[in-house]
């Protein structure tokens, strides 16, 4: 009883969880949850613009491309490291992905038809990300709270970066921005989607929040980055796919349209454009890696067999 009067004392005082404190069974869970699935998705979300590394229009691009996507791959070890720190399993975190057993970011399951797709997403994608996740840099607890500090810092400039490359685009020719204005139509709802579903049917929230893992619900979230995103669509030359969007001067808010909320379970259901080529792809590199993975098992083996 005094552990947990301390761990609630620790949330009320808006103080960190550390990994050698004690936690609930549940909150240690929810933790793992979380975080895994930001990690699979950090993971996953490096296919869809990895597709464009080679087909980049110059070599400019083609390096901003890279050092995202490698950026990418570097967010999604902070995060299985961070899930370590709760007792997790990365192999078996793994193994839980490529198994269709955990989920990660429906967004991802959507295909780049272009490369006006690598602004769009670098634009919507990541500033939806942003909205989500600076409020996790306050989150209770420590090793996510402070790896999400770096992630967040590069996720603003990969935001940045995408909509540079889109200003570039829509100065050019009648076709390129025809090109951004369809990237724009494809990616907006799923972006609206990536805050998860209404509060009304969010399961997880109300306990998340208890415990101040999270700081805001999905929809408060999605109503900031639709309020972010609407006048960054005027600057870019751009409509937003959505004819029921206005300002609402009651609220202080933009309204938007109805989500369909029976795609997005249908997306994360596995059923989406997209989600059997990522998983199939991330199973290949998984089992290709496998040689690599015995090699230095067997060398940290042999080096603790000569110490001792």
């Amino acid at each position: 009883m005094n552990l947990e009067a301390d761990f609630n004392t620790t949330i009320e005082r808006d103080q960190r969880i550390e990994p050698r404190d004690w936690m609930p069974e549940g909150y240690r869970k929810t933790m793992i949850r979380q975080v895994a699935q930001h990690a699979h998705s950090e993971i996953i979300g490096m296919q869809p613009e990895g597709d464009w590394i080679t087909r980049a229009p110059s070599l400019r691009r083609k390096a901003i491309l890279l050092a995202k996507v490698q950026d990418e791959a570097g967010h999604g070890l902070y995060l299985y490291s961070a899930a370590e720190t709760l007792g997790a399993d990365r192999t078996d975190l793994t193994e839980r992905l490529i198994e269709g057993r955990q989920k990660y970011s429906s967004i991802f399951n959507y295909p780049t038809l272009t490369f006006a797709d690598v602004g769009v997403i670098g634009w919507l994608v990541d500033g939806a990300a942003i909205c989500n996740q600076v409020p996790l840099c306050r989150s209770s607890y420590g090793p996510y709270a402070r790896a999400m500090i770096r992630i967040c810092k590069e996720e603003s400039f990969h935001q940045r970066q995408g909509y540079e490359l889109l200003m570039t685009m829509m100065r050019g020719t009648q076709a390129q921005r025809d090109m951004v204005q369809d990237a724009t139509n494809r990616w907006w709802w799923p972006s609206l989607m990536m805050f998860g579903p209404p509060d009304a049917e969010s399961t997880n929230t109300a306990q998340s929040m208890a415990w101040k893992i999270k700081r805001h619900t999905n929809d408060e979230l999605r109503q900031r980055f639709v309020d972010m995103s609407v006048p960054q669509a005027e600057k870019l030359g751009v409509t937003l796919p959505d004819p029921d969007m206005k300002w609402n001067a009651e609220r202080g808010h933009y309204d938007f349209g109805e989500i369909d909320w029976a795609h997005f379970k249908e997306v994360v259901s596995g059923n989406g454009p997209c989600n059997e080529v990522r998983l199939t792809r991330r199973r290949k590199a998984h089992e290709d890696g496998q040689w690599v993975r015995d090699a230095a098992a067997a060398y940290a083996a042999k080096h603790k067999e000569a110490a001792a």
